[in-house]
């Protein structure tokens, strides 16, 4: 059964009385909760600011509120994770590790694009990405992903997503402007969870949709069930391989779902939404990055209103796979625009922090 949908939630949906944390709750659920604390109602409009637009880490902090009330509710978590450690590049990517309640540890990413990239400086500042994870690890076991070689710990919880982008947002004192969810994790896996932070990143915290890409590696019926949320997020899809036996060399999950029917259900998701569907594709050195592998990828999406990201591998010490040469890259690029394929090669940021995704959870841990 699909998820219900978060545009019918936005209209039909009674508000009701969240249990803490309160990090996710709706302006009408913050008010319910102020008011069923015996406070006005208009403490749930301070309470909503406070959380989603100052960055309250505790209610403590909510310096509007009367002393009385603030000791009494104190203890009532908010659900904002601790800083771990934090890494910056010289490009000014800063890579967080971010330690949950339980004592995990999960990563997050703020990505900062300047107007000259060379002389990066806060007011130059064009645009802060976040890519936010949606487990504590991964269950998908990609063979050449540092998440995957440590394997799936649980999901998060809707407002463990959400607090990544508010650390991120406190830490550049900047407003977020897009959203990835392409770090640790298969966010299809933790559907409700993801659904909900997306309608409140998208309510709450004020970031549209159509700044939010979702990654996914492909779960049968799960890119239709996403689908149908009519949605403005952008989907991405991992294919990395042109054909079945090489994906399930790269990704062991896809044994159980074969690439045609995953391009099938690709297809349905364009035509429920109306929207293009990116797909991602690591080349990995004489591994899926050869002229003929270029040619049966251009066939394979002929006809497809798709863009393509291709995204040269960055090297973990867990595998032996290498980045591809600047002309292997070069000639893949174009063949698949010789077939009409739209193209984009898209370098990792950070790579000096250790940003690649799970690289810098497994030295810090």
């Amino acid at each position: 059964m699909s998820a219900p949908s978060l545009v019918a939630n936005s209209e039909t949906k009674i508000a009701s009385i969240p249990v803490p944390p309160l990090l996710g709750a709706s302006l009408a659920e913050l008010t319910m909760w102020v008011q069923s604390q015996g406070q006005p109602a208009y403490r749930g409009k301070q309470l909503h600011d406070w959380i989603y637009h100052q960055g309250a880490r505790s209610l403590a902090d909510i310096s509007v509120f009367s002393k009385q009330w603030r000791s009494q509710i104190a203890d009532i978590p908010i659900g904002r994770s601790t800083l771990h450690y934090r890494s910056v590049a010289p490009d000014g990517t800063v890579k967080y590790l971010l330690q949950l309640t339980d004592g995990q540890i999960v990563e997050t990413v703020g990505i900062p694009t300047y107007t000259n990239p060379r002389f990066p400086d806060p007011e130059s500042l064009e645009r802060l990405t976040v890519c936010v994870s949606t487990q504590v690890g991964c269950p998908m076991a990609c063979d050449f992903c540092a998440t995957g070689k440590g394997g799936f710990k649980r999901n998060l919880a809707r407002h463990e997503i959400i607090d990544q982008v508010l650390t991120v947002q406190s830490d550049f004192q900047q407003r977020v402007s897009n959203i990835v969810f392409m770090g640790m994790g298969e966010p299809l896996l933790n559907m409700n969870h993801v659904l909900g932070a997306i309608k409140s990143l998208n309510q709450d915290v004020g970031i549209g949709q159509r700044n939010l890409t979702l990654s996914t590696v492909g779960i049968r019926d799960r890119i239709r069930q996403f689908a149908e949320e009519k949605l403005q997020v952008t989907l991405a899809v991992s294919l990395h391989a042109p054909n079945q036996p090489l994906r399930e060399q790269l990704i062991p999950s896809a044994h159980s779902y074969p690439i045609e029917d995953l391009l099938a259900e690709c297809r349905e998701a364009v035509e429920i939404t109306g929207r293009r569907i990116t797909f991602e594709y690591v080349l990995l050195a004489g591994v899926n990055d050869l002229p003929e592998h270029a040619t049966e990828l251009a066939g394979l999406l002929r006809g497809f209103q798709t863009h393509v990201n291709l995204i040269p591998y960055n090297p973990i010490s867990e595998v032996d796979y290498q980045r591809p040469s600047g002309d292997r890259i070069q000639t893949f690029t174009n063949i698949l625009k010789q077939h009409h394929i739209a193209v984009t090669v898209r370098y990792s940021r950070g790579l000096a922090a250790d940003a690649a995704c799970g690289q810098l959870r497994a030295s810090k841990k």
